[in-house]
């Protein structure tokens, strides 16, 4: 494994955590490669009922590392290094958290917004960063902000480029949480660990709907909703959530 990033699991929660705090975890090729090498593993392992990405240090993510260099063109970069990554956090059929500690930049922001669920600490900052050096957002910033907060303020951030504040970020949907810096990581832990004794195949399948109904139709949606209701209802985890409603007691869900 890479020493760009680091791993651990802990409680069925995986945590991937980006190593590079010299430089706000700037991300080199090294270790966007990582990341996706360890999301796929994640993926593959039962164990894993929850993924956590955030950062080293002081920074989540301070975006591409421009000094590392780029090869070959600016597509063929992003092909091998981020968008494999940010496709795998969204098809990955578990729930992903990015815990932002600090700074997102340009790809960070990117990355951060990729999240399933975007907790801010109290003193992180979002910013799209790409107009700074004549590049367009990518890594999916462009189809995520403005699906967040509408085009005209998404094309504002970008062209802009104006700093957000955790509590504006959350104000204008950025974010589903902002925990204080003091017990930050302790917060998310327990998020995730919430979701990691959840149906664990349902919350992949909701999941999977929410990706869908983004693109198609509404009577679309609604067909796809009853075919995925169809495998939901054949799990372990339905027939003990519905055994536990009839019992009146907590249900213990196993991911299966």
């Amino acid at each position: 494994m890479s020493d760009t990033i680091t791993t651990r699991l802990e409680n069925n929660v995986f945590y991937i955590t980006m190593n590079r705090p010299d430089s706000l975890n700037a991300a080199n090729e090294e270790m966007l490669v990582a990341m996706t090498q360890a999301l796929t593993s994640a993926e593959r392992d039962a164990n894993v009922r929850c993924v956590v990405i955030t950062g080293a240090g002081r920074g989540f993510c301070s975006g591409a590392d421009l000094k590392s260099g780029i090869h070959g063109s600016l597509k063929e970069h992003l092909d091998r290094t981020f968008r494999p990554l940010v496709s795998r956090m969204r098809s990955i059929a578990k729930p992903v958290v990015t815990a932002v500690n600090g700074m997102a930049a340009g790809a960070g922001a990117s990355i951060a917004l990729a999240g399933d669920i975007r907790v801010f600490a109290e003193s992180a900052v979002f910013v799209e960063a790409f107009i700074g050096i004549a590049l367009i957002p990518d890594a999916g910033s462009t189809w995520f902000l403005p699906r967040l907060v509408g085009y005209n303020r998404a094309f504002d951030l970008m062209v802009n480029a104006e700093k957000v504040k955790s509590e504006d970020a959350y104000r204008m949907g950025l974010c589903e949480r902002v925990y204080p810096d003091a017990d930050f990581m302790a917060r998310v832990t327990e998020l995730a660990e919430k979701l990691a004794t959840g149906p664990t195949t349902t919350i992949g399948l909701t999941k999977r709907a929410l990706n869908k109904a983004m693109t198609v139709s509404f009577e679309e949606a609604l067909e796809y909703e009853g075919q995925l209701q169809d495998i939901a209802g054949a799990s372990a985890d339905f027939k003990e959530g519905v055994q536990a409603f009839l019992e009146k007691r907590p249900a213990k869900f196993t991911g299966k």
